[in-house]
């Protein structure tokens, strides 16, 4: 695997999983919102991103690069 390719779906994991987070603001406007729950949701886009990425690692190790 090219390592281009590879850093490329780990930057996609990590913006899907940060994606994630307005589902939040959907589902529960009050509490995650931009404006008084702007820090409750960024704590959730840091995991979900951060869970994201792991879960890409696991499937897609560091290539050795050539």
């Amino acid at each position: 695997m090219n390592i281009m390719v590879w850093a490329k779906g780990l930057l996609a994991a990590i913006i899907g999983g940060v994606a994630n987070s307005v589902t939040l603001m959907i589902a529960d406007p009050l509490n995650f919102n931009l404006g008084e729950g702007i820090n409750k949701l960024l704590t959730v886009a840091a995991t979900s991103a951060i869970i994201a990425a792991a879960a890409y690692l696991a499937k897609s190790p560091i290539p050795e690069v050539q």
